[in-house]
């Protein structure tokens, strides 16, 4: 097994003797995984914008998707190039995780950005953690400590004080829009708890690729099947923007965040993912005109810090 960068091995040469290796470079792995946390907070912005040129959550996901489609085809191919072609029950395995963890998830979160800022919606998906938790103590019978309910406590305490502020001010469908959200981070929970194993047999890219295809097809035919052939017919701007979402908010981030945790490892990644939710926050108010108050800043540094402590807890 290798040692790491500096530490004694028995067999080296005394500290004056052996040629000393540079410690590698942290900054790379750290500006991609910033890079690719506010390029996938960047959606929420996009599906916003896309949604004041009169598109619904159908049209909208289904052109995301059919421009992401050659991408993660092509990241699947490319992932799997060498290896063993996929057995029957892998395929059954993969339809089923890309239809929970991205084709299910997107939709729902499509949906429910129709009635929340992106500010919400963002501190929302950012529990996805604490539903992994849940899903391993039900599933796995994995025990939770007390220290883990604190932070999960703390997390949830921030969602609510945004969501009660944001209720007061526009009324139900508020609701709606959080429970559909939280119903897209369970959705993605569920992917992320069952698809352990696979990662380990495929690999996380060519999973990744292929469960993504299968989520593109998805809203493809779920369009064909509730809408008519006419409802192609969007506003330039909702192509363009979908062009976007579909590139730099769907499938760079993917890459970014892969590369990023082989370079400082997934620990490191996941903390410095807290930066999305305040990138959201900070574009919804510069681009969206969404307001800033100090009851969303109170969740938002509720959620970070219950985030981190189940994190540092772990």
């Amino acid at each position: 097994m290798r040692t790491e960068a500096g530490a004694a091995d028995p067999g080296a040469p005394e500290p004056m003797e052996a040629e000393e290796k540079p410690a590698p470079l942290l900054w790379p792995g750290l500006a991609l995984a910033v890079g690719g946390s506010i390029a996938f907070s960047g959606k929420a912005i996009i599906v916003k914008l896309a949604y004041r040129y009169g598109v619904d959550a159908v049209t909208l996901i289904m052109y995301r998707m059919l421009f992401a489609l050659p991408l993660f085809g092509l990241l699947a191919w490319w992932a799997g190039r060498g290896k063993p072609a996929l057995t029957r029950r892998d395929w059954l395995v993969v339809s089923g995780l890309g239809f929970s963890g991205y084709y299910l998830a997107s939709f729902l979160d499509f949906a429910g950005l129709a009635y929340i800022t992106a500010s919400l919606e963002r501190l929302i998906l950012y529990l996805n953690p604490t539903l992994v938790l849940g899903l391993g103590a039900l599933l796995l019978k994995r025990r939770v400590t007390r220290r883990q309910m604190i932070a999960l406590a703390v997390s949830y305490c921030g969602v609510l004080l945004v969501f009660g502020h944001e209720v007061s001010f526009q009324g139900g469908d508020v609701a709606l829009g959080a429970g559909l959200v939280f119903a897209s981070a369970a959705s993605y929970a569920v992917y992320l708890v069952l698809s352990g194993e696979e990662v380990g047999r495929l690999g996380a890219l060519r999973l990744t690729g292929l469960a993504t295809s299968v989520a593109c097809l998805c809203c493809i035919v779920q369009f064909l099947l509730l809408r008519p052939l006419t409802a192609l017919a969007v506003a330039p701007e909702v192509i363009w923007l979908s062009v976007l979402n579909a590139t730099v908010c769907t499938f760079a981030p993917v890459l970014m965040v892969m590369m990023a945790i082989e370079r400082l490892g997934a620990s490191t990644v996941a903390q410095t993912g807290m930066i999305g939710p305040l990138s959201t926050i900070l574009m919804g108010v510069v681009i969206l005109g969404e307001p800033f108050t100090a009851w969303i800043l109170a969740g938002t540094v509720l959620v970070l810090s219950g985030i981190w402590l189940l994190t540092k807890w772990r």
